[in-house]
């Protein structure tokens, strides 16, 4: 990678998990001492969901304490909540003008949001992807860490930065990349390997929250489904296994392991035995996070001040560029 700038956020919805953990802030915690990093707490997404729209500054508070909690460093990176800095709606309205229809009715996520009630479904959930653009095109990032789910929205992203530097004969906005990391980019359910870990799932056993108590985790590893052939010895014996793959792809990523290592250690051994150590892996690292971020959380003050911070250096980055998009656009200026 080149010295290009990084660019990622999490939406505040409520409940951070392992999947949120390990699928990106983890992964950003050592991007940021390599490269200059943005990450964003997307809350203008979050509404997108009416769900979603309540709580939103407690839960903006909660994923900034999450960020810090984890490693985070605001002297490093700068962390801010995305609806202060104006520029991203801004941008989004301007890249719509770039987008095609055509593009946006590819997109697989509006149809499984939306499913049957497309009709009804509002306009923003529909738009969603030309945000996430502008939200990493605003500040010229180069590379974006992304989960396999927001892969397709990356690639527009990259179609419509290209579609306005074809337009204006102008080079002005970076192609970015994507970065994906780690064995557990997409961390699944513990009760349905073939579903993504969510915080909407009605059950709780189907995720570990980072605010989870060590009972609470240890109830929920245990529980996990899992199969009744023995603990596989090699990748083949894995095929077919989501439940089983899920738990052992958590375990490499909490312990930086490689899977055939991981393999080779409990192959003829129990489930048992594989749960009880994972157990006692993601507690060491989730309890540590959970106390911290309750700390911070009953810190009054701290966490808006390093949110404030984030916010003015946001957007002094996000204006300069807004400015010269104007320009290169021919907008009127006094």
């Amino acid at each position: 990678m080149n010295n290009g700038l990084v660019f990622s956020g999490v939406q505040p919805t409520g409940n951070l998990h392992l999947g949120n953990y390990l699928g990106a802030i983890k992964n950003w915690v050592d991007l940021q001492n390599k490269k200059k990093c943005i990450f964003c707490i997307v809350d203008l997404h979050a509404i997108t969901v009416s769900e979603n729209r309540k709580k939103l500054k407690e839960n903006s508070k909660e994923v900034a304490a999450a960020y810090l909690a984890s490693g985070i460093d605001p002297k490093k990176s700068i962390i801010f909540v995305q609806s202060n800095v104006t520029g991203h709606s801004e941008l989004a309205w301007i890249l719509s003008c770039h987008t095609p229809i055509g593009w946006l009715n590819r997109m697989t996520q509006f149809k499984d949001k939306a499913g049957k009630n497309k009709e009804k479904a509002p306009l923003g959930l529909y738009s969603y992807p030309v945000l996430m653009a502008a939200d990493i095109l605003l500040y010229k990032s180069s590379y974006v860490p992304v989960g396999e789910d927001q892969k397709q929205h990356l690639e527009l992203c990259r179609d419509i930065a290209q579609s306005f530097n074809r337009y204006y004969e102008n080079e002005f906005f970076p192609i970015p990349e994507p970065i994906i990391t780690g064995s557990a980019t997409r961390v699944m359910s513990l009760k349905d390997g073939t579903k993504k870990m969510s915080k909407s799932d009605p059950s709780d056993y189907s995720r570990i929250n980072l605010t989870d108590s060590t009972d609470e985790l240890r109830k929920k590893i245990l529980k996990a489904k899992t199969d009744s052939l023995p603990f596989p010895d090699s990748d083949q014996n894995i095929e077919n296994r989501p439940e089983v793959n899920n738990l052992i792809n958590i375990f490499c990523a909490m312990t930086d392991s490689r899977k055939e290592l991981v393999l080779k250690d409990y192959s003829g051994k129990d489930f048992k035995k594989f749960k009880e150590d994972l157990c006692e892996i993601v507690n060491q690292k989730i309890s540590v996070i959970s106390a911290e971020m309750k700390k911070l959380l009953e810190e009054k003050g701290y966490l808006d001040s390093i949110l404030n911070d984030g916010i003015k250096k946001a957007n002094e980055i996000a204006l300069d560029n807004i400015k010269e998009i104007k320009k290169i656009i021919s907008f009127y200026r006094i």
